[in-house]
């Protein structure tokens, strides 16, 4: 194929990740439906995969702090071979079926929590092993695959299968799994944040202020919010530390 070619017809795969998405809201819904009242009383969401599962858990993890202002503690991504796995691969760590739980051992995972493995295959022994243990501890479990019939599935209290058919470059569950499963964390944590109030409107009321563009944005929402001019708009945030807590001051 030409490059052309090659851009178009993996373009044309990657137009069906969201339809095979869709099939699956029902699953995305019953899981969400589940987290939210665990988190409400001081539970936390756990992601657990290996290669580029697991790298889509973290980074998905990783954006909660910043985007929703919560405690990074909410949501934690963790990846076979610890982090050193992020960004090199970490030979065999994905075939032991004991490291998962013991992973999970860091943070005393209880009954409040709620575990999710990733696995494009579902086959995947780190992640398969760690959620059967994890139910044996009565830990509510999910998972995210696109493989039908998997063994993950038999260990997920909330299964959620997207079936995306075969990769463009055959096995490679980087691609259009990948996407699938970037997609649904997307879903699992926006939906969760907005539940839990870290949302006003639309608006990332709680977002935390790293930047100048970010520093901007908040600005922006507390004027359009209260009527105020920019300047005594973005003098107020930066007193407060938060679009939320600043709007809350004005309005008294």
């Amino acid at each position: 194929m030409s490059v052309r070619e090659l851009l178009e017809n993996i373009n044309r795969e990657d137009q069906t990740v969201p339809l095979a998405v869709q099939k699956a809201l029902p699953q995305i819904e019953a899981l969400v439906t589940s987290i939210v009242p665990k988190m409400r009383e001081g539970g936390r969401l756990f992601y657990i995969g290996a290669g580029t599962s697991g790298r889509l858990g973290v980074l998905d993890a990783s954006e909660i702090p910043p985007t929703f202002g919560a405690p990074p503690e909410w949501v934690v991504g963790i990846i076979a071979g610890g982090d050193r796995a992020i960004r090199n691969p970490v030979e065999h760590a994905e075939d032991s079926t004991t490291q998962a739980w013991l992973d999970l051992q860091t943070w005393q995972p209880d009954a409040l929590d709620t575990v999710v493995g990733i696995a494009a295959s579902g086959t995947t022994p780190y992640v398969v092993s760690g959620l059967r243990a994890c139910r044996e501890h009565g830990i509510a479990t999910g998972c995210i695959t696109c493989n039908p019939g998997a063994p993950l599935i038999a260990e997920a209290d909330f299964p959620v299968l997207a079936v995306v058919g075969p990769e463009f470059v055959t096995g490679s569950s980087r691609m259009k799994a990948g996407t699938a499963q970037k997609l649904i964390l997307n879903m699992i944590t926006t939906a969760v944040m907005i539940q839990l109030g870290r949302v006003q409107d639309n608006k990332m009321v709680d977002m935390k202020l790293s930047n100048t563009k970010l520093i901007d944005r908040g600005t922006r929402m507390i004027v359009q919010s209260t009527g105020m001019e920019y300047e005594a708009a973005k003098a107020l945030l930066l007193k407060y530390g938060s679009v939320r807590k600043a709007i809350m001051s004005y309005k008294g």
